[in-house]
């Protein structure tokens, strides 16, 4: 299943125009935070960020931020990004085409700084990214997914699968949700000692040059 956690480059050819890793020489890297924003587990990430003065993009759930607003500008004013992940978390297999583009929408009115968007569960067919990039938002998948949300693994195995495979320019996929909280809180802080400790740093997505893009 590594394929997963490391999408292989035959896949990543199906979506030229969809960012997958930054090309770059430099040790730095994308945390991305998906779900959010929830209560506790939100606010949480952002003081760990804090902590490791580091930065991260959250893919929000647009039915999220209607529920917790007060969490959502906390994010917005904590210096990180929001990025959006469509309004009710539904993956476009269960949509169709035409109700995935209104979940979009409906997501970006309540989230209109967002300028990046992830297909919720990671679902997009090749055929709709041009149209969902007429929207003014870009759209970013990952180089690394972390896997906290698979209760089947454990925090350390959650930790040692991001470290394995991170390199210069990696977008790493966390998930600030209540499904991933028992990993998340302890691969997290492990993660972000890793990075500091070995000279790496973070940037935001809204950085990145656009002729930087990678597969």
């Amino acid at each position: 299943m590594n394929w997963i956690t490391k999408p292989p480059l035959l896949l990543r050819l199906f979506y030229p125009s969809v960012l997958w890793r930054v090309k770059t020489c430099r040790k730095e890297v994308f945390l991305t935070f998906d779900d959010g924003p929830v209560p506790g587990i939100t606010p949480w990430v952002l003081n760990w960020l804090d902590r490791y003065e580091a930065c991260g993009t959250f893919f929000c759930v647009g039915d999220n931020i209607r529920k917790y607003p007060t969490i959502y500008q906390q994010l917005l004013d904590s210096g990180n990004e929001a990025g959006s992940h469509g309004f009710s978390h539904k993956p476009g297999n269960k949509l169709g085409f035409e109700a995935y583009l209104k979940d979009i929408d409906l997501g970006l009115e309540v989230n209109s700084k967002a300028r990046w968007f992830r297909p919720p569960h990671g679902i997009i067919w090749p055929w709709w990214v041009s149209a969902i990039r007429k929207k003014g938002i870009d759209i970013a998948m990952w180089d690394v997914l972390s896997r906290d949300y698979d209760r089947s693994f454990t925090p350390d195995w959650v930790k040692d699968n991001v470290l394995k495979n991170l390199r210069p320019g990696s977008v790493v996929v966390f998930h600030d949700s209540l499904k991933a909280w028992p990993n998340l809180k302890e691969a997290l802080p492990a993660v972000l000692d890793w990075i500091s400790q070995n000279g790496y740093t973070t940037r935001l997505l809204s950085s990145i040059n656009q002729n930087k893009r990678i597969l």
